[in-house]
């Protein structure tokens, strides 16, 4: 079996990249995903984001101990299914910080300038409150401030203001310092994923084939050019498919680097102490991951009105027959 392109991981961005490569009739593309396919119940509801860690859709990893952390050990959600970490996520719609863009095309990526990159920002967006220089219309990626929210979000901004931070209606505008409402990926009261965004309205296409349910366990490099896939099947089989242009690596910040080492691309010393045999020292590969804090504040309410008890029989009755965005 051989495809033209092969794109590993159907997250977020393998997703974007098996569309747009699909639009090319005279090109066929496969995209191979490890999870099932999105069809449980609770990725689709908004609210229900919370019930979607540890479950058979999240690779569910925790990191070594973490001694700025008094040794503990953090949990890492990553979305296993179409759509990937965006079919699992809380569905708030931010970008990095323009300095985090400009400071890798000053390390020489070329094209990673947040300049470069807002053009494709923009390119897929569908935004129903902003439409200025920083902000896109008609996009795959329906983008918008929801129509419901509970007294405490705007309890929340007046407090912070009186505190000194500022209002800032769109951080995904010019600046992102300050309070604001959330921007979310939530259409029709349902997750607007990138599966559903970019995958779903690519199915009918001839030369797009998804197959979910498949581990990929290396990729085929020969005279330092990939050259296909060996990935294990629902049956536990091992199979080879190979690529006849490119095989693209989108499996996610944690198992994208995993793969290259799996497939020999890493620092030697380490793939050597794995038995793997090396293909290309890269000593970065798998280093100097940057993550992100969450902090949760959890705080008493003295009405029956947070997210706690958004699971009454009559907001559930009013979602499944209004489809509105009663939670989010």
């Amino acid at each position: 079996m051989k495809f033209d392109y092969i794109v590993i991981g159907a997250g977020s961005a393998g997703a974007v990249l098996a569309n747009r490569l699909s639009e090319n009739p005279q090109s066929t593309v496969l995209l191979i995903e490890a999870g099932k396919k999105d069809k449980g119940m609770n990725i689709h509801i908004p609210v229900a984001y919370t019930k979607l860690n540890n479950s058979a859709v999240d690779w569910a990893y925790w990191s070594e101990p973490q001694k700025e952390f008094l040794n503990r050990r953090l949990f890492l959600p990553r979305g296993k299914t179409l759509g990937g970490s965006s079919s699992t996520n809380a569905m708030i719609y931010i970008r990095g910080n323009r300095l985090d863009y400009d400071k890798w095309a000053a390390l020489g990526n070329a094209g990673w300038s947040y300049e470069d990159v807002l053009p494709y920002f923009k390119k897929s967006e569908d935004n129903q409150q902003f439409q200025n220089d920083y902000h896109g219309k008609g996009g795959a990626l329906y983008v918008s401030q929801t129509g419901y929210k509970t007294v405490l979000a705007d309890a929340f901004i007046q407090a912070n203001q009186e505190l000194g931070y500022p209002y800032n209606e769109d951080v995904n505008g010019e600046v992102q310092d300050g309070v604001t409402r959330a921007q979310f990926t939530i259409k029709n009261g349902k997750r607007w994923s990138t599966a559903q965004a970019f995958i779903k309205p690519a199915l009918s296409r001839p030369n797009l084939t998804v197959f979910t349910e498949a581990q990929v366990s290396r990729i085929l490099i020969e005279n330092n050019k990939a050259t296909g896939i060996e990935y294990w099947d629902t049956k536990g089989n091992k199979k080879i498919i190979q690529s006849n242009r490119e095989v693209i690596v989108s499996a996610g910040a944690f198992n994208s680097p995993q793969l290259l080492m799996l497939s020999g691309i890493g620092d030697k010393d380490e793939l050597k102490n794995q038995g793997i045999p090396v293909v290309q020292h890269l000593p970065g590969v798998g280093k100097n991951l940057h993550d992100h804090l969450f902090f949760h504040v959890a705080s008493l309410a003295s009405q029956k009105v947070s997210f706690n008890n958004a699971e009454t029989l009559g907001n559930l009755l009013r979602y499944f027959f209004s489809k509105k965005d009663l939670f989010l």
